[in-house]
């Protein structure tokens, strides 16, 4: 018998694009074919075309497609307070931070949340995680009508007397038994894209009771731990002052440092916390336009050189905007400064690096290794389409090193998720942009009347 010639259906042809593979390795005249949620074949352009056939094409001659990009650290209740804490003096977490949210309710977190689903969907990240505040709900909301995916964990803390009751447990049984509950009531809901992780919040704000207990149960649950480490120097000085362990040694003594967390920040750390953390398998998520103002630059080459994974994140919208590319390019410039020009090393941070501290470390610090982060056949069909036919880039000796060292969050057109498109040249397939803009104005003009 004959084998046919037919092509095969698939859900979606993207066509006529350049593609970043797995290896940093540029293919032009690409193709991607969608089949459900995943990526069916990649390659060139005439080859992939004659092989499937799809109703839905999307012509992106001009573009360059990518993975859906990671922002691994976030704080989505913080969009009703943007440009709220700049130039201000410290310290801006007990000052304003604390005050502002004790008195959010569940619809101003629903709201500060699908504004943050929309910033980061036009800039291309297709997976967030929420550090979390004592009420998620409406980040779970967000998250699940706007397409996203998420990691969501509702804070861990139990050990600071300053905080109002809204923002901190009396005791660690007490923190568990709400982050149990809204693990069984949300994980693994919105069609698998909402992930719900366990959260220590920071060493300072956290007994040894509630750091065990949030490692066991993540152990048990087969999730993930969301923590800030190694953010200020009073962190490390309470965690020596008390248990006379730096930050690292401390959540390690009770099983909290392993391959599941993601700890973000790691500024205040030392080559033998970096070690510890090697060890451990830890993932690093480095927040570049967060740290530098007030906490200052990480150890990125010893980082590197230990092998730890790291990824990147925004934080919250009083910190940056939502663009993985402007964290990355920072990061690679100030670390140059510090690290590789007073002893003649010359890259620091290599752009392929670079590249996949935004897409596939990501995926990894997650929980998505193997399954997106790349390019590649089998992998969930998570994508983002850059606009690359302009000045900015053309013309160029090398794209991938321009795109990497000149995009931004606005060169994004169009982007897929779960092989389903969720932005097209610049517009929302099926979310009301200005409904939720205007919704998010007046929101945060009825959180300040109750200041």
């Amino acid at each position: 018998m004959m084998p046919s010639n037919k092509p095969i259906p698939c859900d979606l042809l993207i066509r006529d694009c350049s593609a970043v593979l797995p290896d940093f390795h540029l293919m032009e005249d690409a193709a991607i074919a969608v089949s459900g949620r995943r990526i069916a074949a990649i390659g060139p352009s005439d080859q992939i075309c004659s092989r499937y056939t799809s109703q839905a094409v999307l012509w992106a001659s001009g573009k360059l497609a990518i993975p859906g990009m990671y922002d691994c650290h976030t704080h989505t209740v913080q969009q009703l307070l943007k440009g709220g804490t700049v130039d201000e003096p410290p310290i801006i977490w007990r000052r304003i931070l604390v005050p502002y949210e004790s008195q959010m309710t569940s619809e101003d977190r629903y709201h500060a949340a699908r504004l943050y689903c929309i910033q980061a969907l036009k800039a291309g990240i297709t997976m967030f995680a929420d550090a979390g505040s004592m009420d998620m709900t409406g980040t779970i909301q967000a998250a699940s009508e706007t397409g996203i995916r998420a990691s969501i964990a509702r804070v861990g803390r139990d050990l600071d007397s300053e905080l109002p009751s809204s923002m901190c447990d009396p005791n660690a049984e007490q923190a568990l038994e709400a982050m149990e509950q809204l693990y069984k009531k949300y994980h693994g809901s919105a069609g698998g894209r909402i992930h719900i992780w366990f959260s220590l919040s920071s060493p300072m704000s956290s007994s040894p009771q509630l750091v065990e207990g949030v490692a066991m149960a993540a152990r048990q649950r087969n999730t993930g731990i969301h923590i800030h480490l190694g953010e200020h120097p009073a962190e490390v000085q309470t965690c020596l002052s008390r248990w006379g362990l730096r930050p690292p040694a401390f959540l390690d003594q009770y099983g909290a440092l392993g391959s599941n967390v993601i700890a973000a920040h790691c500024i205040q750390i030392t080559d033998f916390d970096i070690r510890l953390m090697a060890e451990r398998g830890l993932n690093v998520i480095h927040c570049p336009t967060a740290n530098l103002p007030t906490q200052g630059i990480p150890k990125l080459l010893a980082e590197r050189a230990a092998g730890l994974n790291i990824a990147l994140g925004n934080d919250g919208a009083t910190s940056a905007k939502q663009d993985m590319f402007g964290q990355v390019q920072l990061l690679k410039y100030v670390t140059q400064a510090s690290y590789g020009t007073p002893v003649f090393e010359p890259t620091v941070l290599p752009l392929a690096e670079a590249f996949r501290m935004m897409t596939a470390n990501g995926a990894k610090a997650l929980g998505m290794e193997g399954e997106s982060g790349e390019l590649a056949e089998g992998m969930l069909a998570d994508i983002v389409l850059l606009k690359i036919r302009d000045v900015n880039y053309l013309p160029t000796r090398n794209l991938l090193h321009t795109v990497m060292m000149t995009a931004s969050s606005q060169d994004v057109s169009d982007v897929i998720i779960n092989g389903g498109i969720i932005l097209k040249d610049g517009q929302f397939a099926n979310l009301d942009e200005e409904e939720i803009l205007c919704s998010g104005v007046q929101q945060m003009k009825r959180l300040l009347s109750r200041s």
